[in-house]
């Protein structure tokens, strides 16, 4: 069966307010076994979310992405024979048994079902719900090398739910949109190296979303979303997450992490 890919982790100076806020606009569900001195985990009912406290040296971004195979073993022996560096993780991390990285760098995690790092909102994430996370955007130099490793690893898919010029490879249920990086979209604006860039979002109805999103920021501004298109760059950088997803709405969240929103 194809892999999942189910974990996306964010790095936060905010962790505590960025999980109300993906509470409070989405629904997500933290896990009843949180530890209160460690990272958030909270889950949508298929993938879950690691909010890990921001480290001197770190920065705060939209760090990596995670995905679930039938057998470690036999996968990490297929990355190390691509020359790929797999590193064992503590048993004390929600998901990550391994991580490793694709041929351009870009990192991700590794876990099998019933594993000892499956804990937390991972081992209870089956609920349904309105609003879930469907799609995360990668930039990266070879997009189209990286599409082909990730099918030919993974077994993901194809999916035509894509920007054009972009590769999309989905699990049946998340989507991972590959996007190529090129230093010439950063004309006019602030330059991001490759890397995870947006998070995307299904929501039933969109109307309905956009008024929720304004009345929990009019009453709490804490976990109001950040603006994007503010000012010439700001503008320049909306253009182009417009350009490169395949939502109808765009914000952020409080630490200006970018969400892409598809009805």
């Amino acid at each position: 069966m194809p892999s999942l890919i189910n974990h996306v982790a964010i790095m936060s100076g905010n962790y505590a307010l960025e999980s109300k806020f993906y509470e409070s606009m989405f629904g997500m569900k933290n896990s009843p076994k949180a530890r209160p001195t460690r990272a958030v985990s909270i889950g949508d009912g298929y993938v879950g979310m690691n909010i890990n406290p921001r480290r001197a040296g770190r920065p705060a971004r939209l760090d990596h992405f995670g995905i679930q195979v039938d057998e470690l073993a036999s996968k990490v022996k297929d990355l190390e024979s691509r020359g790929l560096t797999v590193l064992k993780r503590p048993d004390t991390r929600p998901f990550a048994a391994y991580s490793t990285h694709d041929p351009d760098g870009n990192v991700f995690d590794l876990t099998e079902a019933g594993g000892a790092n499956m804990k937390d909102v991972y081992t209870h994430n089956d609920w349904d719900q309105e609003r879930t996370i469907s799609h995360i955007g990668l930039r990266t130099m070879n997009a189209e090398k990286m599409a082909e490793f990730y099918a030919e690893v993974f077994d993901l898919k194809p999916s035509n739910q894509v920007p054009e010029g972009a590769y999309g490879l989905t699990d049946g249920r998340m989507t991972l949109i590959i996007l190529q990086w090129d230093l010439n979209d950063y004309a006019g604006g602030g330059i991001v190296g490759p890397g995870l860039d947006y998070i995307g979002f299904k929501v039933k109805d969109m109307k309905a979303f956009k008024a929720e999103v304004q009345d929990i920021a009019d009453n709490n501004p804490l976990i109001a979303p950040a603006p994007i298109g503010t000012g010439p760059e700001g503008a320049k950088r909306l253009e182009m997450l417009q350009r490169t997803s395949i939502g109808s709405f765009h914000m952020s969240d409080p630490d200006g992490i970018l969400l892409d929103i598809v009805e």
